[in-house]
């Protein structure tokens, strides 16, 4: 299944909308206002929140923990490299990897070896905008999780 992620410009918190390949919106994502660190909530369109996303604070490089019914399901943590991203993600759903470009415009989801997301940002999008293709035995809401917490990684003004 394909979606498009793509952030709110003139927003006082982070805010993404996330919709499907036929432009149906599907998710939302939003940020905690006045917090210290990144701190977002994916929910349905329900408001029935998915999954919390939570900035790890006083860490050299940044590093994320994904929650899901406020167990921790994921730990996302940066890689000191010069010319790839790299990141360590352990994750109760498997082993996952990133295969990507140097400025992370482009880049591959791996599970456990095979191709769990394709991810394309927009280089001519005034907001952030990102075209994820994810594979249909995935949990869509958690690999756009991933997603999130990598855009914020790269390309966040909070680091």
């Amino acid at each position: 299944m394909r979606y498009l992620v793509r952030q709110k410009v003139f927003s006082i918190r982070d805010s993404f909308t996330i919709k499907d390949e036929y432009g149906n919106d599907v998710f939302k994502v939003f940020g905690r206002l006045l917090s210290i660190g990144n701190k977002l909530t994916l929910t349905d369109l329900l408001d029935h929140e998915l999954y919390y996303i939570e900035q790890r604070l006083l860490r050299f490089l940044p590093e994320y923990t994904i929650y899901q019914n406020g167990r921790a399901v994921a730990t996302v943590k940066k890689n000191l490299t010069l010319f790839r991203p790299s990141f360590d993600i352990s994750s109760v759903y498997g082993s996952f990897n990133i295969d990507g470009s140097f400025w992370a415009y482009d880049f591959t989801v791996f599970k456990n070896g095979s191709p769990a997301a394709i991810v394309s940002k927009k280089w001519f999008s005034f907001s952030d905008s990102y075209g994820v293709s994810i594979s249909d035995d995935e949990d869509a809401a958690f690999m756009l999780a991933l997603v999130i917490v990598l855009d914020m990684v790269y390309h966040s003004d909070n680091h």
